[in-house]
């Protein structure tokens, strides 16, 4: 049972049962230690159970946007292939954090390349009609402000305490999101939650049709049996960290139920399964990338 769960997890999360792709695999490869220093804010966050809920919690936030939540409605599969949509954010995640900077780069531009297609029209908070591109600055950001606030919420939930503190990964993703076209990331988590709360007070979030179409959905499990009872309780782990306001737009109420404790339980789980097997984590593949890097500078005897 435990080889199996692990088996879907690590599918889900990287497409591979058996958790090393070749794009895995890579990131023992390349010629430098890459954006993010091992053992840093970024590696810890990332590498961290806790993730299993910050990328529930990043997606309901983003949908909030109306020009970001048409992309999706528009562009997205992931109706069709949830879980393939799943991966393929995660392959991006996974060697930007610990890949070297080729390897950050090729990933960051095959995302380009897909996002080059998509826009559109949409209405805004306000009423208004407007256009959308995947590479308009001002939608980056916001996924970028989404997916950070996310990440360091629910490890400061849910993980281990982070090497500098909440600034520092604010500080390093900020890299992340230059990668991605956003002009001037946050570097402090004030300065993140008061540009999130931002697009609030102005009114550019809107809670509509669309977006109770992807609550409906991220609320269905995408694994079954036991690992499905599993991700229900990290949904609703998920929305107990989201505040009243954003809430209220998506439709949600946060359970009456001990659901943090309940998500914690179940992160346990999920981390025993994934360690109960011999394959090697991300971390070690680039780890080894590391080792080579450093054995190669090590003066000869």
């Amino acid at each position: 049972m435990v080889q199996t769960l692990r088996a879907r997890l690590l599918t889900a999360l990287s497409g591979d049962p058996g958790g090393s792709p070749a794009w895995i695999r890579e990131l023992a490869e390349g010629d430098d230690a890459g954006h993010f220093a091992a053992g840093g804010a970024a590696w810890t966050v990332h590498g961290s159970m806790a993730t299993l809920v910050a990328g529930i919690r990043a997606l309901l936030l983003q949908a909030l946007h109306p020009g970001a939540m048409a992309g999706v409605h528009d562009w997205s599969t992931y109706r069709q292939d949830p879980l393939g949509r799943l991966s393929g954010t995660v392959r991006w995640v996974v060697c930007v954090t610990y890949g070297s900077t080729a390897q950050a780069d090729r990933e960051t531009a095959r995302v380009a390349r897909f996002h080059r297609r998509v826009e559109g029209a949409y209405v805004d908070g306000t009423g208004a009609e407007r256009s959308y591109s995947a590479g308009d600055p001002a939608l980056a950001e916001w996924v970028h402000l989404a997916f950070a606030d996310a990440f360091l919420t629910c490890q400061q939930v849910w993980g281990e305490p982070i090497p500098g503190g909440p600034d520092a990964y604010v500080d390093e993703w900020s890299r992340a999101g230059r990668l991605m076209r956003v002009a001037d990331p946050p570097t402090t988590e004030a300065e993140l939650r008061r540009r999130l709360h931002g697009y609030l007070e102005r009114g550019e979030l809107r809670g509509d049709e669309r977006v109770h179409e992807v609550v409906s959905f991220l609320r269905r499990p995408m694994l079954p049996g036991a690992a499905g009872i599993g991700y229900r309780l990290l949904f609703e782990g998920a929305v107990a960290t989201i505040p009243r306001p954003y809430r209220r737009l998506l439709g949600l109420r946060r359970s009456p139920l001990p659901v943090v404790t309940g998500t914690r339980i179940v992160l346990a789980i999920a981390g025993r399964a994934l360690a109960s097997g011999e394959g090697k984590r991300a971390q070690d593949w680039a780890r080894e990338r590391l080792a080579r890097l450093h054995q190669a500078d090590a003066p000869s005897t």
